[in-house]
């Protein structure tokens, strides 16, 4: 999980929990700003136990462990339409963990919350680019692993005066910030007992724009370390890791090598 900012300000730290068959779980973590009415970091780990089971839920819902503003999601997408080069598309409500990384349904519901849910472009970027990393993703988990994620729309570089775009929710009125990158850093470890003895993370970073049909998410353009992505968006990933082990293992731009470790 991403080390806590020194200070919250209006931003609330939330881990939400399930019961499943009488025990609890930590089912994602977030990061959540009322101003953006966005989740700034989820994160998560990814076993395969989470991503076999049968649960279809897909009822939106708000999230009841979040007391700062939210807008609503529940009853519907944006209703707002985007027109781009290569697509007349919507808004669709983005997740950032997918619902196909919980299979249970105690877990599948919660991300359905809207504080899991930002504006994202659906036809050249939710729908293909995107969603083809998730399915990767998903790829990569074994009965022995453990994937560690977080994810998360980045509004402007730290450092930078970018301009953002904004839309008008048609559900509520409110007006919401439009992403102009989106995020993923994923991290695998190995283990000397019960210490960490080494590590390889991969970082993914995108703009957030209608992609022509067919763009491959492992495109070099979008693999990143996760050392320039921590420098993009001013959060430390990974901050358990022994210092050592981070060092080493948040340099790495192969997608390949992160795949083979």
């Amino acid at each position: 999980m991403p080390a806590a900012p020194a200070s919250l300000g209006n931003r609330e730290l939330v881990h939400h929990k399930a019961t499943v068959n009488s025990k609890e779980y930590r089912n994602f973590s977030i990061l959540y700003d009322p101003a953006r009415f966005a989740s700034l970091w989820v994160a998560y780990p990814l076993t395969e136990s989470h991503t076999t089971g049968s649960s279809d839920f897909k009822t939106f819902q708000q999230d009841p462990d979040v007391k700062g503003a939210q807008t609503n999601t529940w009853n519907g997408s944006y209703g707002v339409n985007y027109s781009g080069t290569n697509y007349n598309t919507v808004y669709a409500r983005g997740h950032q963990i997918p619902a196909a990384d919980r299979k249970t349904k105690e877990l599948r519901e919660q991300t359905y919350y809207a504080t899991n849910m930002t504006p994202q472009i659906q036809d050249g970027f939710n729908g293909s680019v995107w969603s083809n990393l998730e399915t990767a993703i998903r790829g990569l988990v074994s009965s022995k692993d453990t994937l560690y994620i977080a994810t998360g729309p980045v509004y402007q570089k730290v450092g930078s005066n970018e301009s953002v775009k904004t839309i008008v929710n048609s559900r509520d009125n409110k007006t919401i910030p439009i992403a102009n990158y989106y995020y993923k850093v994923i991290l695998k470890v190995k283990w000397s007992g019960t210490t960490v003895s080494s590590a390889k993370a991969i970082g993914f970073w995108f703009t957030h724009t209608d992609y022509p049909k067919g763009t491959a998410y492992d495109d070099s353009q979008f693999i990143q370390s996760v050392d320039k992505i921590e420098e993009w968006t001013g959060f430390d990933f990974f901050a358990s890791l022994p210092a050592a082990v981070a060092t080493e293992a948040e340099k790495n731009t192969s997608w390949t090598d992160f795949k083979n470790f």
